[in-house]
This record gives C-alpha cells, structure tokens and sequence, in this order.
C-alpha cells in the first residue's frame, strides 16, 4: 500500500498529562508556512466539552481544526484529533474517525494514529512524543521506526509527567530523546 496525497510530509505529536505548554511551545514556534502536515494526538476526558482546538489556535499562525471523517489530509494544515474517536490515517489521504475500544485506556490513542499512518504507507513521518501519564505512543513509535521514519522524544527527566516518554524510550531506545528547544528545531527544519 502507498499513501496517496499531496501531503507527504507529516508530523504527528503526541502527549497527555503535562504536554499542553510543550506543545504550544512546539506550535508557536513553526514557520508562518509549512509544508507538512500536522496532526496533535492529545487524550482529553471523554464526555467533557473541549475547545482545546481554539486553545492550540492562540499559539500559532495556523489555526487548530478537528477533522471530520473522510476530510482531506492537507499539507500546511494542523489537525487535532476530536474527543472520543480514534484518527487514522487512510492510503486515499483522507482521515477517517474510529470508536473502537480505547488503548492505553485512552481515545483517541497515539498509537492508533500512529500505527494507522505507517499502514496507509506514509513515508516520510516524524513523531513527536511529550510528557503523560501512561505508554501509550511506545508501540506506535516502534511501527514507524522500523518503517524508517522519525520520532523524538520530550527528554523523561524534563517532562511534568514522565511515564509516557520513558515508556516510549525503553522500547524504543533507538529513538531521540530531546529537549523542548532542540524538538523545536528538528521539527522547524523537517516541516519545510
């Protein structure tokens, strides 16, 4: 299978407990344009109302939208993943939303989307792992290293909840574990 989609390039970060001020750290430091596109994998409560979208929005020149099911992939886009549903990645270079059972305890799960894009054959992917308080991401980031992309790290010691990365790190010791100022400008230089 081959991703199909002007939007070869992705980016796709991941967090939970204690990722939101790395995050918009990350965000408002992007380029006014970028070529690649973005999709911020967060675990939110389920049944509580979130403007999380609009809260990303206020830190970077882009603005945040969750995408509905069958939306276009576009690079130049940041995409949230909507409360409640997993967001996968299909080799049409659509989104499509999924209810099944939550990973990790959590949906939308990183490891889902995660897993989905190497599935639908994305090629040139970067992940980007922040601070939470469970594994989820670990699998996910071994299926695309070993489908040759990209993942680094938010450094464990560094993060306000470390399980996540660390548990990201001890399957994946082959991955880079970073600061936020040096994810910042990886993630600079990849995205144009």
């Amino acid at each position: 299978m081959s991703f199909s989609n002007a939007a070869a390039k992705m980016v796709i970060m991941g967090g939970s407990a204690g990722s939101m001020q790395p995050m918009m750290l990350l965000l408002s430091a992007l380029p006014a344009t970028f070529r690649a596109a973005i999709l911020l994998v967060v675990h939110r409560q389920r049944n509580v109302h979130s403007n999380l979208h609009e809260i990303l929005s206020q830190h970077c020149s882009t603005p945040v939208r969750e995408p509905e099911d069958k939306d276009p992939i576009q690079a130049g886009h940041i995409y949230l993943a909507p409360q409640n549903y997993h967001l996968l990645v299909e080799t049409d270079g659509n989104f499509a939303l999924e209810y099944s059972e939550p990973v990790c305890f959590s949906r939308p799960s990183i490891d889902v989307t995660l897993q989905g894009a190497v599935w639908a054959g994305v090629k040139n992917l970067l992940v980007v792992l922040l601070s939470g308080a469970n594994t989820d991401g670990a699998a996910g980031i071994a299926a695309v290293l070993k489908a040759g992309g990209q993942a680094f790290i938010q450094l464990p010691g560094m993060a306000e909840f470390p399980a996540m990365p660390g548990g990201a790190l001890t399957r994946n010791p082959e991955a880079s574990a970073r600061d936020i100022p040096e994810i910042s400008g990886y993630l600079n230089q990849f995205v144009m």
